[in-house]
């Protein structure tokens, strides 16, 4: 899998359709990956009062050891 870049429509789409699950071990996507998704935020954080709010999220794929 290739970290991927969605808007936060996308993001909640694929919460929706379960493209992506919360599991008991973190976030599945499409029942294969365990995936971290990190928010990207355009204002300098000091600036930012709600860090879950971004216009746009990372989504990449949680390497195996």
């Amino acid at each position: 899998m290739e970290e991927m870049i969605v808007t936060k429509d996308q993001l909640i789409e694929m919460f929706l359709s379960s493209l992506i699950q919360d599991s008991n071990f973190g976030w599945l996507y499409n029942d294969l990956f365990y995936v971290n998704i990190i928010a990207l935020h355009e204002k300098d954080p000091k600036y930012i009062y709600d860090v879950t709010d971004a216009e746009q999220y990372k989504i990449s794929p949680i390497r195996q050891k």
